[in-house]
């Protein structure tokens, strides 16, 4: 049987030949336990960047909001869509062959994998460079970056994904049920086609290119921020640069760590020629690792804000007795303060009016 060909009884082949053995009730637990957290974390994110969204409407922040809320609504949906199938296959005790006869399922189960796990590492890598625009470039930032341009990002990486989620099924072939039985995905056991090679380096070369934007931007972003820091010594803007460093450090080291594990593990299946060594469980492992990244997105591009950062700094600086930041200098927003500091930094008068500020405030 060439179940890669064969759309109806594809990945059947595996429910006869399986090694991999997972606790059910193990398994079901970690289901409803991402759906849960996911849903609720992403809910909650949403109310906040929907207020943010109304007080900052017309100005800068407006189009980080917009990505950001792009962001954590797909986030959303993904915790939805691929949870309930999977709490609907744990409930029928993973029977396939009953209720897939036709593979609709696994082909809608597959097709919602492959792009609520690329859309969010898209969407990460463009709202890296929107703040890299944003900071580096402001005046190009606030004449070029419009709530309509950023809708048209997002509609555009939306479409690229869907298009890289449909790219089998445009080709005749269908998505595989996985040797645990729970979840669907491109072949991962006894690759040899090329096109079945094709997709999973396809998968993990996107994602690992989302990535390599995403840190290359924040790099130069964190940079930046440092150097009109040190250039013009402003201590208005000391509170922002810890807090915006701190996200961009917070933003990479979480994705890095919950993709990387399933990138690499897809990757190794495309590449190996003599059949892959990885394991049902490292498979699964991954994948759970790359669950937590949609649970942690909200919490580290929203909720990681000036609040709860000052609540950190006061319980770290009572604890160890150590003052380093006037908490009285948190008084511009993260985006607002940015624009200024760099805008300042980059027009002709600069140099006269970095000179000048400090008379200002001791006249203040």
């Amino acid at each position: 049987m060439n179940s890669s060909k064969s759309p109806g009884l594809a990945g059947f082949g595996v429910l006869k030949n399986t090694t991999c053995h997972t606790e059910k009730k193990i398994s079901v637990f970690f289901s409803i336990i991402f759906m849960t957290v996911g849903i609720l974390s992403n809910s909650l994110a949403i109310v906040i960047l929907m207020k943010a969204y109304q007080r900052f409407r017309q100005k800068s922040k407006a189009s980080f909001l917009l990505l950001a809320s792009g962001l954590v609504v797909t986030d959303l949906f993904g915790h939805l869509i691929n949870g309930a199938i999977a709490v609907f296959v744990y409930a029928s005790d993973k029977d396939w062959i009953r209720f897939n006869q036709s593979n609709i399922l696994c082909s809608v189960f597959g097709i919602c994998m492959v792009f609520f796990g690329l859309c969010p590492l898209f969407l990460g890598s463009v709202m890296a460079v929107e703040r890299c625009i944003g900071v580096t470039k402001p005046i190009f930032h606030s004449t070029k970056m419009t709530s309509r341009h950023v809708k048209m990002m997002l509609t555009m990486v939306c479409l690229f994904a869907v298009l890289i989620a449909l790219l089998p099924i445009l080709r005749f072939r269908a998505y595989q049920i996985q040797a645990s039985r729970t979840w669907c995905f491109y072949k991962t056991e006894h690759v040899e086609d090329w096109e079945d090679r094709f997709y999973l380096l396809l998968f993990s070369c996107l994602g690992f290119l989302a990535l390599a934007i995403s840190f290359l931007c924040n790099a130069v972003t964190g940079i930046t921020l440092l150097r009109v820091k040190f250039k013009t010594q402003q201590r208005q803007g000391r509170s922002h640069h810890f807090e915006m460093i701190i996200q961009l450090l917070a933003i990479m080291c979480v994705s890095c760590i919950c993709w990387s594990p399933f990138l690499v593990t897809m990757a190794t299946i495309g590449i190996s020629k003599g059949g892959s060594k990885e394991t049902c469980e490292t498979i699964l492992f991954s994948l759970r690792m790359a669950t937590w990244n949609q649970i942690l997105d909200p919490w580290v591009y929203i909720l990681l804000r000036k609040a709860v950062l000052k609540n950190l700094y006061k319980i770290t600086s009572g604890c160890c007795g150590v003052h380093v930041i006037n908490l009285h200098m948190w008084e511009l927003s993260s985006i607002k303060n940015s624009l200024k500091v760099a805008a300042i930094s980059e027009s002709p008068g600069s140099s006269k009016q970095i000179n000048l500020q400090p008379l200002s405030s001791m006249g203040q």
